[in-house]
């Protein structure tokens, strides 16, 4: 090869390597996270998984070996195996079912509301001060039975819980705007770290409840927020499982708006 064809061959390349990067630079606009960030997180998953099978080989009664089992298997959009990771640790142990409040997002994810709205009742009786609690009870009961329905079947709470799910509450009852929320949060007297975990908190309830609502396009816009902060991913357990909570939702209204925009290319039959 002449020195002139490796300077072409070089630029057509360059050219490539260019375009290739461009393409991941579309595909990864306007998301939260990158090709590469969720490529590295399913890996991550996946070995997790690889190596709690083997646990569960090994103690198959090991009740916590299910349970970050069935996070995993969650995490990784596998609901209906999460939820019976989740349901072997109760009938291992009978007493976590009160406080087990993941089995009762992943009945929700699996399709299964009547279940998820049962779960979060039976959480009431754990802990009648967590509204987050409420919340996803309130989200179980719009799918299963309607707004109306939903709304009449509020948890009641007489003590204060921690901020923003007072005003969340609110919202899900139809007494606040979401532009409120989100006002009152940028105007509290915080510290940062409290005004990103009051601000992830808000952007993750009120794009589920735009979510369940049909309002596609406001839930996009929030869950993005939500799981592009950084403070729940450092938080610890809670946070983190929420945080993935939004990212799943958020995939799962890109992938259903992809489909969708694939459905209207289809040529017509015009026979």
């Amino acid at each position: 090869m002449t020195d002139g064809h490796r300077v072409i061959a070089l630029s057509i390349a360059c050219m490539a390597l260019h375009a290739a990067l461009a393409g991941a630079a579309d595909d990864d606009a306007g998301k939260p996270l990158s090709s590469a960030e969720r490529a590295a997180l399913r890996g991550d998953l996946e070995k997790r998984l690889a190596r709690l099978d083997r646990e569960i080989e090994s103690r198959p009664r090991d009740v916590g070996a299910y349970g970050f089992r069935g996070d995993a298997h969650f995490f990784l959009g596998r609901f209906e195996k999460a939820v019976a990771d989740y349901d072997r640790m109760v009938e291992l142990d009978p007493r976590v079912e009160r406080s087990h409040w993941r089995r009762g997002i992943a009945y929700f994810y699996a399709g299964r509301y009547r279940d998820a709205a049962r779960q979060f009742e039976i959480y009431h009786t754990h802990d009648d001060v967590d509204r987050e609690n409420g919340i996803w009870r309130y989200l179980s009961q719009r799918r299963a039975h309607g707004l109306e329905r939903a709304r009449k079947g509020l948890l009641k709470y007489r003590k204060t819980d921690r901020e923003p799910f007072g005003d969340v509450y609110a919202l899900f009852a139809g007494k606040i705007t979401p532009a409120r929320i989100l006002e009152r949060v940028e105007g509290a007297e915080i510290d940062d770290d409290e005004r990103s975990k009051r601000l992830f908190y808000a952007h993750l309830y009120i794009g589920l409840e735009a979510a369940v609502e049909g309002r596609d396009d406001e839930a996009l816009r929030h869950l993005g927020r939500a799981v592009a902060n950084p403070w729940p991913r450092r938080a610890g357990f809670g946070p983190r499982y929420m945080w993935h909570v939004g990212r799943l939702h958020h995939d799962r209204l890109v992938a259903a708006r992809r489909e969708a925009a694939k459905e209207k290319k289809k040529p017509v039959d015009s026979r």
